[in-house]
């Protein structure tokens, strides 16, 4: 199906969506499909239009390709929508390297000093964490994502790994990497510590923790705060006057054996006193770089530790609400990537709506709803005006749409990590009913009269 001039003038300029060009710039996305050489003209759906079609698809996760160019296409466009094959292969045409660009380019921290929560003793609050995504069940996904071993059979789903370095402020997903799920989290991790620079306090779980890890955070200039595991040895070598103490972290047990090479740490012990709350009576540890305990004292990091859970919330905005959906709609490997390029440059919009509207109250934008958000941004897209006077006058009444969504201060509760639904009565699914075979006949032409 070939558009005409008009039609293709209106897809380029992607009037729907201009007005997030303040995140989004269409000049950024000309630059990138530029760089990649993806900017070759298509009389059908030009490159700058496809770019905003991917990243609409993880704005709709629910609807349909087609549903979805109808959410985008400016009133007075033609009637005709593509077909579903025609915009699939738009997408695979466009490939996964201009939303790789795109993303470098535009995903940026967002925090400053006077944002609540977001740094402490002018050392802005970082946490590193991955999570799994399910993939549609193909051959292809498969054979490069893998599947999880669940002990009785693998797993129902390809899955995708993804790790991620968060502002804990802003929720924002400063950078990630995507693997198969056969890769593990701790080498993914290595690659993102060259974005932890001086000025950074990071936190990570236990699983997180290593020597090589915890050197190259330090070499950077930036401070760690960690979980550690009770099995790892720490023999004190000073008692601080706050009941932590210093140690060394070695690279191996003979060097701690002959001492050697040891890097300097404090640890942190504690347990709670409250019976309702998880690891009551339990020893818990935190390994820190922050040596003096007059300037951080024990109590004030045990605190602050728990501010990593911000990423797990911002993990939860994308896979909860954001996508909606049980798995990624992408049946090929390069659509995965290119789908959760898309997720999370979408995330980072809202987040960034979000925190241009907390600016003005001032709020915390952790304050203010992410869902709410999300469905505002949902309804309004299509209301935008082509105009730049419209766009800006409609990207003003956005924000005061989105302040109204403040959510009061969290309360002090926890839940079970339970699962509520029973586990199912049917048999587990195998490999033999991956391809089940097929009728060869009509149903009709099936049927035989029995006499």
């Amino acid at each position: 199906m070939f558009l005409g001039d008009r039609e293709v003038a209106a897809l380029s300029r992607a009037d729907r969506l201009a007005g997030l060009k303040r995140i989004v710039p269409r000049q950024r996305i000309k630059q990138v499909l530029a760089q990649t050489k993806k900017d070759r003209w298509c009389p059908r759906l030009p490159a700058v239009f496809m770019v905003w079609f991917v990243l609409a698809l993880g704005m709709f996760c629910q609807d349909c390709y087609r549903q979805v160019f109808r959410w985008l296409m400016p009133w007075g466009g033609r009637r005709s929508i593509p077909g579903r094959s025609t915009l699939c292969e738009a997408r695979h045409r466009l490939g996964v390297w201009p939303l790789v660009q795109l993303a470098k380019q535009t995903v940026k921290l967002l925090a400053d000093q006077r944002i609540p929560g977001a740094f402490y003793r002018g050392m802005r609050l970082m946490a590193l964490d991955g999570f799994v995504v399910d993939l549609p069940d193909t051959p292809e996904n498969e054979r490069v994502f893998g599947r999880p071993d669940g002990g009785r059979a693998a797993g129902a789903f390809p899955q995708a790994r993804v790790v991620a370095l968060c502002e804990a402020g802003t929720h924002v997903m400063y950078r990630w990497l995507i693997k198969p799920i056969r890769i593990a989290e701790q080498p993914m991790a290595n690659a993102l510590l060259k974005f932890v620079t001086r000025g950074m306090l990071l936190m990570w779980d236990r699983g997180f923790l290593s020597y090589g890890r915890v050197q190259r955070v330090m070499n950077n200039g930036a401070h760690l705060l960690a979980c550690v595991e009770k099995n790892l040895v720490f023999r004190p070598i000073r008692r601080l006057s706050d009941g932590s103490f210093l140690a060394k972290l070695y690279r191996c047990t003979a060097d701690r054996a002959d001492d050697r090479k040891g890097v300097v740490v404090r640890i942190i012990e504690y347990s709670f006193d409250d019976p309702n709350r998880p690891g009551f009576a339990q020893k818990h540890r935190l390994l820190t770089t922050l040596l003096d305990e007059k300037l951080d004292p024990a109590l004030t990091l045990i605190d602050l530790y728990h501010v990593r859970w911000e990423e797990e919330l911002g993990i939860d905005e994308i896979k909860t609400h954001e996508m909606q959906r049980p798995t990624l709609r992408s049946q090929t490997p390069a659509g995965v990537v290119q789908e959760l390029y898309a997720l999370l440059i979408d995330h980072f919009i809202v987040r960034t709506l979000m925190f241009e509207a907390a600016k003005t109250e001032p709020v915390d934008p952790r304050r203010i709803s992410f869902t709410a958000t999300l469905k505002i941004l949902r309804c309004r897209i299509c209301e935008c005006p082509p105009s730049n006077r419209g766009q800006r006058l409609w990207m003003s009444r956005l924000l005061e749409e989105i302040r109204e969504e403040i959510i009061p201060p969290r309360r002090n509760r926890i839940n079970p990590r339970v699962i509520k639904r029973k586990m199912s009565k049917w048999k587990k699914k195998r490999p033999q009913h991956r391809h089940y075979p097929q009728p060869i006949k009509d149903f009709r032409d099936a049927i035989v009269m029995l006499r």
